[in-house]
């Protein structure tokens, strides 16, 4: 092989490596993104608790995928706190009809916090079940990157059929259950909230170490 053609071969590859994660999509709930709500004293609209909008682990990954590849991804950022409430039967198909379209490189889906307790086998299995068909339903026909972070909030029964879903579709599964075991990570240990709802999120040190955790996953 010439020289030149090594060179070639080399920038090709560097091209279709850079460009694999155009679009990306983030799934979640308050802690992806939240709009203003003078009732809980939150005038953001964004990842809360963070302090700043860049400050958020949406706008903190997407940074580092900026530096990473030289050029910025096209970005879509959905709260389907909904689907937590009432993910059995959900109509995937029409109320997430834009996510699908959107046909994503790199998916990310941060829920979990808002699923009603796992009370026994069969909730943990719907749950499962129910992830699944969003991951694929949002996968579609393309080889996406897929990363399912687990809860910010610990639980062992939500985050294993988290873990589960995660399998089925070839995901890779992050595991960022340590973090709410320091308090630090939490946004109250930054600054005081008048609402104890907002001040248990993940604060701007929560906020990098889910980022960080979720860019080391990333391929």
């Amino acid at each position: 092989m010439t020289c030149h053609r090594l060179l070639l071969l080399i920038f090709i590859c560097a091209t279709v490596h850079a460009s694999a994660q155009t679009k990306v999509l983030f799934l979640g709930n308050s802690i992806t993104k939240h709009g203003p709500k003078a009732d809980i004293d939150w005038s953001g609209n964004w990842g809360m608790a963070a302090t700043a909008e860049a400050k958020d682990y949406v706008h903190l990954v997407t940074k580092a995928l900026t530096e990473k590849a030289g050029t910025a991804p096209e970005v879509m950022v959905k709260n389907i706190a909904d689907f937590e409430r009432a993910y059995s039967g959900y109509d995937i198909a029409a109320k997430l009809k834009e996510a699908i379209d959107f046909k994503a490189d790199l998916i990310i889906l941060a829920i979990g916090e808002n699923v009603p307790g796992l009370k026994t086998a069969e909730d943990k299995t719907k749950l499962q079940a129910s992830v699944t068909t969003l991951l694929r339903a949002m996968k579609g026909e393309k080889k996406p990157t897929i990363l399912v972070r687990s809860c910010f909030w610990a639980n062992a029964a939500k985050d294993e059929a988290l873990q589960q879903a995660c399998t089925a579709v070839g995901g890779i599964y992050v595991n960022i259950g340590s973090l709410s075991k320091d308090e630090a990570n939490y946004a109250r240990s930054e600054r005081p909230y008048k609402h104890a709802g907002v001040a248990n999120h993940p604060g701007d040190k929560g906020m990098a170490a889910i980022a960080a955790a979720l860019v080391k996953a990333v391929p």
